[in-house]
């Protein structure tokens, strides 16, 4: 305060002197502190100084805590959105994990079908051409023995002839003998 008093002094002396300057040349300062309200103007600066600077003071004051306050609070939210991202990037790698597992699992199962189709149709096969083997079996046996009958019936129907036809005495006599010796007798 006592600096501006005398700061305010000199002003008022330097006004002094430039007034009289003026007085000879047309233009010039007032320097009745009086008459210049230098003295309502000193009070008004002071009032402003004491009281403005509290008010000034406060509202730099409160500023800085807003300030803080947004500056802690973006901390805190990037603090909480690298702790999501690094949860968001271990879930990333498990769900990975797991889809490398699943693919694998996926292409064992699809080779363990695979093979039990191939094993079955194998299987299939060999079991019909069983059932061809058979049925050629089946029907060669049917056709050895239709060939067998036609066979018998030929021979038959040859003796029957020779028969009808008369067999020779020794012929005869060696048939009985043959037949008489196979039956044991």
């Amino acid at each position: 305060m006592g600096t501006f008093v005398l700061l305010m002094a000199e002003a008022a002396a330097v006004g002094g002197e430039l007034a009289e300057g003026a007085e000879h040349s047309g233009f010039g300062l007032n320097t009745n502190i009086l008459e210049t309200n230098l003295i309502n103007l000193a009070i008004i600066i002071t009032v402003l100084f004491v009281f403005g600077r509290k008010v000034l003071g406060g509202n730099l004051k409160a500023r800085r805590e807003n300030i803080e306050t947004a500056i802690k609070s973006a901390e805190q939210r990037a603090a909480e959105a690298a702790s999501k991202l690094q949860v968001a990037q271990q879930k990333l790698t498990q769900a990975q994990t797991e889809a490398s597992s699943i693919t694998a699992k996926a292409a064992e199962s699809a080779k363990t079908a695979q093979k039990a189709i191939l094993d079955q149709a194998a299987a299939d096969v060999e079991r019909m051409q069983a059932a061809g083997a058979a049925d050629l079996n089946a029907e060669l046996d049917k056709a050895i023995a239709q060939l067998k009958q036609r066979v018998v019936a030929q021979a038959l129907a040859k003796a029957e002839t020779q028969l009808k036809a008369g067999i020779a005495e020794d012929v005869q006599k060696t048939i009985i003998d043959r037949s008489i010796a196979q039956l044991g007798g």
